[in-house]
């Protein structure tokens, strides 16, 4: 009998399952290999949303959330919780995704033990290792680590072998994310009974701004600025109203509820599952966010896209035009929302520009080289 591969994905927060999810489902189709799923539960009800969506039930759960955890409580847990499950047993490869403190964790607790190591959406990078932060360092270390390196986009590439690391170790898969998307996003998907279809009857001429914002690096000032230029834009254009789900953290509930929270046409509401969350964007006129995952997303779905912060790890996106970086100051925000609003020619061709992200085949090419290998 032939010894089927061990494959061990490991992730612990929403956007990792999210991208993980069509990997898990593509390696479970295949016969000769037997996959298992490590969650650290680093973030969990949001995680828990999503493995109900995607019908994944978790192998090991080191339910690692704790309230008001810092990042070296994360790491050190999630390193001594993969450290006994790698030890005892003993995968053929580790998959884990993108920039999070549990890629990081995992990618180093693999190579202590001495198991090969493969990243999923790795080579993005903002040259800026405080920027995202810590997610810039996350994924630079986890990659000093890695053996198989599946990078998104051409230029995630390019930075990875500008690193050394040699080109054969480096596949060009595309984004995992929009496979997700694809099989969820639905032009018939109902919102009836819920808080937003009575929010949609009551603007139904209206054009809708959809609103995410959770970055450690714009708290504060840089958020208050940003809503600041929110509100200035409602007041020129009668016809807009907000959709705000708001992050639980705290020090974000606090700023966007002192400048947003009382004006009429913005709705403030809780996080949204994965599911409505997509078909939401689909209905959005534009989105403002600080999100990574958005900027992969929306252009998928033909929407303009302001990115809220100074530096990105996905420039293919700025330079398809699907996505304008615009900073967290109030003069630019402003002025990049009212050349969308009041501009159709600047809208459409946001709109019409192609994604470069990949064409929901990502999981599939990810499956085929570790099968092969």
């Amino acid at each position: 009998m032939i010894k089927r591969k061990k494959v061990m994905i490991v992730f612990g927060t929403r956007p990792e399952a999210i991208k993980m999810a069509p990997v898990i489902q593509a390696l479970r189709q295949k016969e000769s290999i037997l996959c298992q799923v490590i969650v650290t539960a680093q973030h969990r009800e949001m995680l828990d949303q999503v493995l109900q969506l995607f019908k994944i039930d978790p192998d090991f759960d080191l339910n690692l959330m704790k309230q008001g955890q810092t990042l070296t409580e994360i790491t050190t847990r999630a390193l001594s919780g993969l450290h006994d499950i790698f030890q005892r047993e003993r995968p053929d490869l580790v998959l884990v995704h993108g920039d999070t403190t549990t890629t990081f964790a995992a990618a180093l607790a693999a190579f202590y033990a001495q198991i090969a190591v493969g990243h999923v959406e790795a080579g993005l990078r903002t040259g800026n290792k405080y920027s995202p932060y810590p997610e810039e360092m996350n994924r630079k270390l986890a990659s000093a680590l890695t053996d198989f390196h599946f990078a998104p986009t051409e230029t995630a590439k390019r930075n990875l072998e500008q690193e050394g690391v040699p080109p054969e170790r480096i596949i060009v898969t595309g984004n995992t994310v929009i496979d997700a998307l694809l099989a969820t996003v639905n032009p018939e998907f109902s919102f009836a009974g819920s808080e937003l279809q009575t929010i949609f009857e009551q603007r139904e001429r209206f054009r809708m701004i959809l609103v995410t914002t959770h970055r450690r690096e714009n708290l504060g000032e840089p958020m208050r600025q940003i809503y600041q230029a929110l509100k200035s834009t409602l007041e020129t254009y009668p016809d807009t109203y907000i959709i705000f789900p708001v992050h639980k953290n705290p020090n974000v509930r606090k700023v966007v509820t002192e400048v947003l929270g009382s004006h009429p046409r913005v709705h403030l509401i809780e996080p949204l599952e994965y599911e409505p969350f997509v078909n939401l964007m689909a209905r959005a006129h534009l989105i403002l966010t600080d999100s990574g995952g958005i900027q992969e997303e929306a252009p998928s779905l033909g929407k303009p896209v302001l990115v809220v912060r100074d530096t990105t790890e996905r420039p293919e996106a700025v330079a398809a035009g699907t996505v304008s970086l615009v900073g967290t100051e109030y003069e630019r925000v402003f002025s990049e929302l009212q050349n969308l609003l009041g501009d159709e020619k600047a809208y459409q061709k946001m709109t019409m520009a192609s994604n470069p992200y990949g064409d929901g085949s990502a999981a599939l090419r990810i499956t085929e080289i570790i099968d092969e290998n």
